[in-house]
């Protein structure tokens, strides 16, 4: 699966990633960011997620939009055995688009175009 952070540059976007559970057993998440930029997407809730069984929880990813060339990661969704049940790993393509640039500021200033 792919999750997409488009916006204005320097804009701070969370994605939810939503994990179900459809075991009768719980199941645990240690969540990795790998890849080229993947210091600049962060886990603010921590890394781990614990899904009770016939439920659902999620994983916020959050993201700065530093540059303009796209940035690109992949979050990794690694099971950890609780009650002796492993789920499937799970991995996620994160890419960055900059939709816009919202100037910080106007300054207007007045100068001769051409001199001679």
């Amino acid at each position: 699966d792919s999750i997409e952070f488009t916006g204005a540059l320097h804009a701070t976007l969370v994605k939810q990633v939503r994990l179900k559970n459809p075991s009768h057993k719980a199941l645990m998440y240690n969540a990795v960011l790998v890849g080229r930029d993947a210091d600049d997407f962060s886990l603010p809730k921590g890394n781990t997620v614990t899904i009770a069984p016939m439920k659902q929880a999620s994983i916020n990813v959050e993201f700065t939009i530093r540059f303009l060339h796209p940035a690109e990661a992949v979050l990794i969704l690694i099971s950890n055995k609780v009650d002796g049940i492993d789920g499937a790993t799970l991995t996620f393509s994160m890419k960055s688009e900059v939709k816009h640039i919202d100037p910080v500021g106007i300054i207007k200033c007045k100068a001769p175009c051409y001199e001679l």
